[in-house]
């Protein structure tokens, strides 16, 4: 059985439509920011258990990109958002 997932453009499609980017939390900084900054935006994440906001591009489908609430544990999904709506993306 395949396992789903869930468009708010395109409906329930199978989870290989998806591509997923990753923590939806980190904030870009500035250009001017300074290089500690920088290196700490690029190589340095956290990688928390249980629920957490990630992106998504639907790239089999309408290629929107989503943000997607889920618990990476269990794999339960709470919600899914176009990410232009949300502000994101």
């Amino acid at each position: 059985m395949a396992s789903l997932s869930s468009c708010p453009h395109c409906g329930t499609r199978p989870k290989e439509e998806f591509m997923i980017r990753g923590d939806a939390a980190p904030v870009r900084p500035s250009a001017m920011a300074s290089d500690e900054a920088w290196h700490d935006y690029v190589h340095l994440r956290n990688n928390p258990r249980g629920r957490v906001r990630e992106h998504w591009q639907h790239v089999a489908g309408c290629r929107r990109w989503l943000l997607v609430e889920r618990d990476n544990l269990t794999h339960a999904v709470f919600s899914v958002a176009d990410a232009a709506a949300e502000g994101g993306q």
